[in-house]
């Protein structure tokens, strides 16, 4: 085996170790981290508090001690309340009894039959079931006196539960203090010290990755603290409009499920619905009819979904940066961890991992698992969709970029990358014929679509460079000559422009693409159709134009667009040619100088580009062009 290849393996084997490692010690280690963690989340929330207090001179320390005062007295005040609600609510629970007997007659699987039947047995066989056995000494007398031996029936054993001792009360309510309490102290001294903190943060990543760990740190806390603060706020607000509501219909505790719902929406996905479980039993106790409790039932379902949908994604979505599935699996994985806590800290936790994923390239993979980006570009996302042979799903791809982009943006962003792949693959072998002509011949027609469409609406194409007209073009069919006139009457002093393609089909809808965006701009544009190089050059001198426009994908059409500018210039000398090698990252400099390219020849590398050369050149004086046209130069096609 090679040895990167063992290398290779090693650091997988590697990874694996690590990760089963850290799970393992964020079991065992909950214990520790849980508050620790907590601490970190109420900081974010508390922070903003503390710093608008010092900026009014209270100093850090009595800032610190109003912030964390002010957060017990709210959270006793509103405790007590609910508290004091939940006790009345309990206390009138019985008086209730009556009307729920009479909703649960009302039921219609209440007077099924078959299941009175089975109810029924079921009892008969529990009572049969818990019955005691016979005492032992009337057993063995009535088995003697029997002649037939018999087996004795064994004696039932029972698994009784001991009650839970006051001891182990006491243990569990120290502990929850206990908890609390190291809470508030870590909460009291993070906010006291919070840049020396972050400073240690800093420092442990040492002095090379500084810029990355800062990157890393001012990321995750401006999103976790943005995300925890409008969460609150969003539930705060959710849980008065609820209290408030049902007061109105007249649950009795308004405040107290207001609260209630308020602190479970933390829970993502279980939040909601526990929350509104118990408004709606209460309802349908202490109501007659089922108008209120669809009014409570219609009140939880109407707030929930514009919340969720509507209201969320609006205002903290784009700062968590987590996919919808992430949560998900995110809110799994955390409760398995650390249980119910978990389940609250998943979301703020997977920020953060997130975060990591951007600004450390060897953690990548955590923010494409679980990031909301896409993670496919717009042009790979529409090349791999015709390879998948689907084309409307490839042409939603186009017009979902059209929403906020023009045409020329789509053309250079999405069309020529996703060209400039298919290329690629096709030369290397690793893209069939079959797939080659139907990425071509579909590419082609969404082309033309696309482009008619946008002049039907009145659309812009050309962004900030230009404005579309209402005339309507049609792609052209393989092998024919494609004009696109004006919808104006062309000034003398717009000059005509020819484009031809280098080598290939993609050359050729390039090509087509920059016809659209010279016909829009108010030019009189025409497309050679693809053929040897000889041929198209003398078509594209018989058209007589001003500028000639050579359209390449490169690599593998460099040596043609190299041919086809050695035939023009045996044809037109004094013609100016622009040539587009497209999607081009190298140097343009020393691309001119490979080609060899004459003073007044240009290279543009993308649409927009070759529209400001042609704007350059009409602004420049042109000079005089021969009639005569001279015999083809012989080059390589």
């Amino acid at each position: 085996m090679p040895r990167y290849a063992r290398d290779k393996n090693l650091a997988s084997i590697l990874g694996v170790i690590v990760a089963v490692a850290l799970v393992a010690t964020l079991y065992f280690a909950r214990v520790v981290l849980i508050p620790f963690t907590l601490a970190i989340l109420i900081t974010f929330v508390l922070s903003p508090v503390a710093k608008f207090l010092e900026r009014l001179h209270f100093g850090r320390l009595l800032s610190t001690v109003l912030v964390v005062a002010l957060s017990f007295l709210i959270v006793g005040a509103v405790g007590w309340t609910v508290t004091q609600q939940f006790s009345e609510v309990m206390n009138q629970l019985p008086n209730y009894k009556s009307n729920i007997r009479q909703k649960a007659e009302s039921l219609p699987w209440s007077k099924s039959t078959a299941l009175n039947n089975a109810s029924d047995t079921m009892n008969e066989i529990s009572k049969d079931l818990a019955a005691s056995p016979a005492h032992p000494d009337s057993s063995s007398a009535a088995a003697s006196r029997n002649s037939t031996p018999s087996r004795q029936r064994p004696m039932p054993v029972e698994i009784v539960k001991s009650p839970t001792l006051p001891l182990e009360s006491v243990e569990n309510i120290l502990g929850l203090l206990a908890t609390f309490c190291i809470v508030v102290v870590l909460t009291f001294f993070m906010l006291i010290r919070r840049e020396n903190l972050r400073n240690r943060l800093i420092s442990l990543a040492g002095q090379r990755s500084l810029h990355v760990m800062t990157q890393a740190l001012d990321d995750a806390t401006a999103r976790v603290s943005r995300y925890l603060r409008l969460q609150l706020l969003v539930n705060i607000c959710y849980g008065a409009l609820i209290g408030t509501c049902l007061h109105f219909i007249g649950v009795p505790g308004g405040l107290l499920w207001g609260v209630l719902v308020g602190v479970l929406r933390f829970l993502p996905y279980i939040g909601p619905p526990l929350g509104g479980i118990m408004p709606l039993l209460l309802s349908i106790a202490i109501f007659n009819g089922w108008i209120k409790p669809l009014e409570t039932f219609g009140l939880f379902v109407v707030t929930e979904v514009l919340v969720s949908n509507f209201i969320e994604p609006m205002l903290y979505g784009a700062y968590t940066g987590i996919s919808s599935v992430a949560i998900l699996l995110a809110a799994i994985f955390w409760t398995a961890i650390w249980g119910p806590i978990g389940l609250v800290l998943c979301t703020p936790l997977t920020v953060c991992l997130v975060v990591i994923g951007r600004h450390v390239p060897r953690l990548g993979f955590l923010a494409v698992l679980l990031g909301d980006e896409p993670v496919l570009a717009p042009g790979i996302r529409y090349y791999q969709r015709l390879l998948a042979m689907d084309h409307e799903e490839a042409r939603r791809v186009l017009e979902k970029y059209l929403q906020n982009k023009s045409l020329a943006d789509l053309y250079d962003s999405v069309l020529i990358p996703a060209l400039g792949v298919a290329e690629r693959d096709r030369h290397r072998e690793r893209l069939d014929q079959n797939s080659a002509k139907f990425i071509a011949d579909n590419t082609r027609r969404i082309v033309g679509e696309l482009f008619n469409e946008r002049r039907q609406n009145s659309r812009a194409i050309l962004g900030e460079s230009g404005t579309a007209d209402n005339h309507i073009a049609v792609a052209p069919a393989p092998g024919d000559s494609y004009s696109v006139p004006s919808s104006t009457n062309p000034s003398p002093a717009l000059p005509k422009i020819v484009v031809l393609p280098a080598r290939d089909r993609a050359d050729e809808i390039v090509a087509v693409m920059l016809c659209h965006l010279l016909s829009a701009a108010g030019y009189s544009a025409e497309c050679i159709p693809l053929g040897r190089v000889a041929e198209m050059s003398l078509k594209a001198a018989q058209a007589a134009p001003d500028i000639v426009c050579i359209s390449a994908l490169p690599l593998h059409a460099l040596a043609n667009a190299k041919a086809a500018v050695a035939q023009l210039r045996g044809h037109l000398p004094h013609t100016d040619v622009l040539l587009g090698i497209w999607d081009y990252r190298g140097d343009p400099d020393r691309l001119v100088a490979r080609l060899g390219l004459p003073g007044n020849h240009a290279v543009a590398t993308t649409l927009a580009q070759a529209l400001a050369e042609i704007e350059a050149q009409r602004a420049a004086p042109a000079p005089s062009v021969p009639t005569q046209f001279p015999e083809p130069v012989p080059a390589r096609s």
